[in-house]
């Protein structure tokens, strides 16, 4: 059995896909999700990928499912934070609600899945944390100030918690997706995805396996020199 790999909102989307990279890579993976019972299913069914159910943005949610996985599998040593909402809106008619699922849930739930893993990690010597970012989370989008803020501060999050980390073997990466050809984004009108297309230089949208060969590089045990980094995926829509 390789290394324990925990993705969070990995049965869908982005996440499905950094699960089976990972899986082919030879590593143990579990799968967490939010909600959808039935894709959940789907997914287990088609990969033998374990499913565990809990809400990423409730902190005794993640330190009791984290503890099943561990029981079940072992020590997590590689976490992917994936899972991720959008409430999307003007600031001017945003609810406090929006704003708080969103900040709850893209970004508290680093704090609520690092803190249980991170002192196992430390003492094992042995760490990969890899978190998902975005493109709109380093320039800003209209109609998301919640989400982008919230993609910030995950950026902030990784450069912080890689410099108290470095010295104990355990990396912290963060990884921005721009417009991935996910069923969501596929599912926008075709006058708008024409348009989200237009703007980049590739001239096309990613794939999610794109991203999932991402954080497979950054999880393997000899990327230990790279820590407190951003990888930029985003067909050169925007460059830092």
């Amino acid at each position: 059995m390789g290394r324990v790999a925990l993705v969070t909102g990995g049965t869908r989307g982005i996440g499905e896909a950094i699960c089976k990279g990972l899986k082919a890579a030879g590593y143990t993976v579990a799968a967490n999700y939010g909600g959808n019972d039935e894709a959940a299913a789907k997914f287990k069914d088609e990969t033998g990928i374990p499913v565990y159910k809990w809400d990423v943005s409730d902190f005794e949610a993640c330190t009791a499912g984290i503890a099943r996985v561990e029981a079940e599998l072992g020590p997590v040593e590689i976490l992917v934070n994936n899972a991720g909402i959008t409430r999307d809106t003007t600031l001017h008619k945003m609810t406090v609600e929006q704003w708080k699922a969103v900040i709850d849930t893209n970004l508290g739930s680093l704090f609520n899945m690092c803190r249980p893993v991170i002192e196992g990690m430390r003492e094992r010597g042995f760490g990969r944390i890899v978190n998902i970012s975005s493109i709109n989370g380093q320039k800003g989008q209209m109609g998301q100030t919640n989400y982008s803020a919230a993609k910030a501060g995950d950026i902030g999050f990784t450069k912080a918690l890689a410099q108290e980390n470095a010295r104990k073997g355990v990396t912290v990466n963060a990884i921005c997706p721009g417009y991935i050809g996910t069923d969501m984004v596929r599912a926008v009108p075709e006058k708008v995805l024409e348009s989200i297309v237009a703007q980049i230089p590739v001239g096309r949208l990613g794939e999610p396996e794109e991203i999932a060969r991402c954080v497979v590089f950054l999880a393997a045990d000899d990327a230990g020199f790279i820590t407190g980094s951003t990888l930029t995926a985003n067909g050169g829509q925007y460059m830092v």
